[in-house]
């Protein structure tokens, strides 16, 4: 008697659909590496996913690039994805994060899913143009009272944030910009800066002004997260991503160097100042500020904002109040540790991806202006002070990303 063959269409539909998922993990993870996800991070999502829709696969993960392989080790199919880092978009990472609970929970197909993020990627990024601009600004001034900036140097560091923003702007009209702007951005803030203190009669303390003229750029997150991706063995990512942060840090330390050589030769030397002690309640002010320009220029959904205003303020009290019994080291780790735990428990509710709280609580504790005065101070061959900041802001990187290990333990994420 002859065998009657089984019929294809169940074998067919299993692969239409396994083709349906990987696509929809592939689109996931490109989107979720642009958007500014770390690697380890990244790697754990995935992998999340992929279970979750019946695939076997693993995942590594650079700065810059995805290798996944999807089915049985004897017969994998291999995808690689050549990533461009963008800048942090915290409104379309939690949109995404949306989009990849509801496949996660069957109420949108995969093939759906893939559409959504395809949209969700197009989309034009907001706020647009002059909005993030006046954030430039408003960060920059900010961020300059909570360094220490006195009235002259916090006005000054508001106008020079806001040339921040036009470059950025202009920058991302150029064939290539983005590869320049640090560079460019350093450079004419510095000159500005040098060039007005000579000609105004205002008392000014020039470094002050020029960093805080910078904030924006300077990659002290970058750093923080390449010692967290070190310290979960993650070793070829976050090698990678410290180098790349190093390399910003030379950039905007050459460009500040440049700027300021080429506006003395103009006027001659120009003298700088120690600046005017502002009252404590300007801080105050700073602070409550700060998170919102913060989340403008990471571009977070204003219903976000509340979350994100929250997480910073309190790790930064956390701080402040941990820096009276200990040491800067142990008060950022304690620092961290709180933003992490708000963070995680931002996530665990379902109501957006952990980055979303975190990234900005993390940003008024990175160690960025240490790194820049840690290479300023060995541009002007003061090698003691240099090695002494350069030293200090690593061992900060080191107590955040211990900070932000240790929440995830107390409080693990959904994922």
């Amino acid at each position: 008697m002859t065998d009657i063959p089984l019929p294809a269409t169940p074998a067919a539909h299993t692969e239409a659909a396994d083709t349906e998922a990987v696509g929809f993990v592939l689109r996931l993870g490109r989107a979720l590496h642009t958007y500014g996800l770390s690697a380890d991070a990244l790697e754990h999502a995935l992998q999340g996913m992929s279970e979750r829709l019946g695939l076997q696969a693993q995942f590594f993960t650079t700065p810059t690039s995805i290798f996944a392989a999807f089915g049985p080790h004897e017969r994998q199919r291999t995808h690689l994805i050549r990533v461009h880092p963008g800048d942090v978009d915290l409104g379309k990472l939690a949109r995404i994060d949306a989009v990849s609970r509801a496949v996660e929970q069957g109420r949108v197909g995969a093939a759906e899913g893939s559409a959504h993020i395809d949209a969700i990627i197009a989309a034009p990024p907001e706020p647009r143009g002059l909005v993030r601009v006046l954030a430039y600004g408003v960060a920059s001034a900010v961020v300059c009272r909570i360094l220490g900036g006195g009235l002259n140097e916090v006005g000054v560091a508001g106008a020079s944030g806001l040339v921040t923003g036009l470059i950025w702007l202009a920058s991302r009209r150029w064939p290539h910009g983005s590869h320049v702007f640090e560079l460019v951005a350093a450079l004419a803030v510095s000159a500005l800066v040098t060039l007005f203190a000579a000609w105004s009669d205002l008392r000014l303390s020039i470094p002050t002004a020029t960093l805080g003229g910078i904030i924006a750029l300077l990659p002290g997150l970058t750093v923080t997260v390449a010692m967290t991706e070190l310290a979960r063995r993650h070793l070829a990512a976050g090698t990678a991503r410290l180098t790349g942060a190093l390399l910003v840090f030379v950039t905007i330390a050459f460009g500040v160097a440049v700027g300021s050589e080429v506006a003395e030769s103009l006027v001659g030397t120009v003298r700088s100042f120690s600046p005017r002690r502002l009252p404590e309640w300007t801080l105050t002010v700073a602070l409550a500020i700060a998170p919102l320009a913060f989340g403008v220029l990471l571009r977070a959904r204003w219903r976000d904002f509340p979350w994100l205003w929250l997480s910073s303020t309190i790790g930064y009290t956390a701080v402040r109040v941990s820096a009276l019994a200990f040491g800067p080291a142990l008060a950022a780790a304690l620092g961290a540790l709180v933003v992490g735990v708000l963070a995680n428990l931002y996530d665990r509710r379902g109501l957006g991806p952990a980055a979303v709280a975190l990234v900005p609580g993390v940003l008024l504790l990175v160690p960025g202006s240490i790194g820049y005065r840690s290479l300023t101070s060995l541009l002007d061959e003061n090698v003691i002070v240099g090695v002494t900041a350069g030293f200090t802001m690593i061992l900060t990187a080191v107590a955040i990303a211990v900070g932000l290990l240790v929440s995830s333990v107390i409080v693990p994420t959904r994922r």
